[in-house]
């Protein structure tokens, strides 16, 4: 029965946007809002094709950025370290602070936490579980911040909404950047925080027109398509 109810919920929420017309970013996340129609707190993702090759080394774009307003959801976050570290992590609020009895867990199968954060003298221990985490995207990576010596405020900012993002093969970066309950003005806040990100963060090989297409969405909704001019002057 719910299945039937799908689409129609569906064909009601796409006659609110226009697919022809390109939206301002407030305007956008407005419709995205609206269109969020599902009995659930949806997730208003972003996705941004870039003029990248990302088939090439020198035209990578990976990051991270903290949001000024978090993701709306509760993270979850472990840390591999050890002595003055660990109680450093745990501090900040970390759900889970270990070593190998940490690797042996997740080598169980337990994979209860959202970002993975290790000190370097760690990632000997951490290489144990690269095969489980690497292809989840949960493995520790310096370029992201999440090998670190700075546990306390790297566990304060990951908790609060820590946004990792990575071009992938077709050239788009897919992105949440919260939930509907959160409102239009702090997801177009973190919007911002994330296009300017990515603007920084453009290869210098990239030729051309480095950022094509935006567009954001709710879990179950349309696309709702966002003039790239306009978000990316704001940017800069």
């Amino acid at each position: 029965m719910e299945d039937k109810k799908l689409p129609k919920r569906y064909s009601a929420a796409s006659k609110k946007v226009n697919r022809e017309t390109t939206y301002t970013s407030a305007k956008a996340l407005e419709l995205a809002c609206e269109t969020a129609t599902a009995k659930f707190d949806e997730s208003i993702d972003v996705a941004v094709k870039l003029g990248v090759d990302p088939t090439q080394s020198d035209q990578q774009v990976r990051g991270a950025v903290a949001l000024p307003n978090g993701l709306g959801k509760n993270v979850r976050v472990i840390v591999f370290a050890k002595g003055p570290k660990e109680e450093e992590a745990k501090a900040a609020g970390a759900d889970f602070v270990g070593a190998d009895d940490l690797v042996e867990k997740i080598n169980g199968g337990w994979l209860e936490f959202d970002k993975a954060i290790a000190t370097p003298d760690m990632m000997a221990v951490v290489s144990k579980v690269a095969k489980v985490l690497g292809p989840r995207g949960l493995m520790p990576n310096p370029k992201v911040g999440t090998v670190t010596m700075n546990v306390g405020a790297t566990v304060t900012s990951e908790k609060k909404g820590k946004l990792a993002f990575r071009v992938e093969k077709a050239g788009i970066v897919h992105a949440s950047i919260g939930r509907k309950s959160m409102g239009p003005e702090k997801l177009r806040e973190n919007f911002e925080t994330l296009i300017a990100a990515l603007m920084k963060a453009k290869p210098a090989s990239s030729k051309g027109i480095y950022m094509q297409t935006i567009t954001v969405s709710s879990t179950m909704g349309p696309g709702v398509k966002v003039d790239v001019s306009s978000a990316s002057a704001k940017a800069e």
